[in-house]
């Protein structure tokens, strides 16, 4: 057999497990921000150090298709040295078809001799049968959990594998950050629906929404998002629309109409234009 290793990540349980151990508390993905080149490498580091330095074949990367397309994290990804991203989809808030994703890779690598060693970063104990059928073609399994991984990873999963490791709260600090509530100030109560003639009211709001959102960019993001608008058109993408969209309903209390969804999306794209 081959000395080589390949990494499977799964881009959720990072996400997730991250943001409790950050804020002891689940967080929406959208608050969450991933230090790409960071993952990257740390993801490099524990591979090295878990499979005696054996030669990286590549990163499997994990996650769910949300609406239909990709988002920013995983259209960096994809074009990212050494990463093969992977897309299930997202239902109800919930990855569907990762798993079978991660088995079938898994299973696959191992039959055709390709990998050594296996370091999977994941707790879904679906992933079991992966592991045993692995390891049946003499491949090494280790399993990375995000603290404490005995709370969020199966039982029988960290029984099956050959070793496992667990990345503290420090170490995730060093590539995931929560961003922080955009801070509205209102005089009307969260949650409550503003009448349909207050438009005027309406829209300094979601001044403020915009505003908030925005400030809590990071440069890279500033960066990222100014690149990623067209110069002649109010698209902005996906990824912050989203954001935008649910933080306003969030505020105000109701849906957007279509006058106020275009207000938004112009105001957001002239402030990250004049911040970049």
């Amino acid at each position: 057999m081959v000395r080589q290793v390949a990494i499977f990540a799964d881009a959720g349980y990072l996400h997730t497990g991250g943001a409790i151990a950050l804020t002891g508390v689940s967080q929406p993905r959208e608050r969450t921000d991933l230090n790409l080149p960071g993952a990257i490498a740390k993801l490099k580091d524990m591979a090295a150090e878990r499979a005696n330095a054996a030669p990286l074949l590549r990163i499997y990367w994990y996650d769910g298709l949300l609406h239909g397309r990709p988002s920013l994290e995983q259209e960096s990804l994809a074009y990212t040295d050494d990463v093969k991203v992977r897309l299930g989809t997202v239902t109800a808030g919930q990855q569907k078809g990762v798993d079978s994703l991660i088995v079938t890779d898994l299973i696959e690598l191992a039959r055709n001799h390709a990998i050594s060693d296996a370091v999977l970063l994941s707790g879904d104990e679906d992933l079991r049968i992966g592991v045993q059928i692995a390891q049946s073609f003499g491949v090494r399994v280790h399993l990375i959990g995000i603290q404490p991984s005995r709370g969020n990873q199966s039982r029988l999963l960290r029984q099956e594998a050959d070793t496992t490791g667990e990345w503290s709260k420090e170490d995730i600090e060093q590539i995931l950050s929560v961003k922080p509530d955009i801070g509205v100030n209102l005089d009307v109560a969260e949650n409550q629906a503003l009448p349909d003639d207050s438009a005027n009211d309406a829209r300094e709001i979601l001044d403020q929404v915009v505003t908030g959102i925005v400030n809590s960019f990071t440069d890279n993001e500033l960066r990222q998002a100014a690149t990623m608008m067209p110069q002649n058109s109010q698209q902005i993408p996906g990824d912050y629309d989203r954001r935008l969209l649910l933080e306003s309903r969030r505020i105000i209390g109701r849906d957007l109409d279509e006058s106020e969804k275009l207000y938004i999306r112009s105001s957001f794209k002239k402030l990250v234009t004049n911040r970049d």
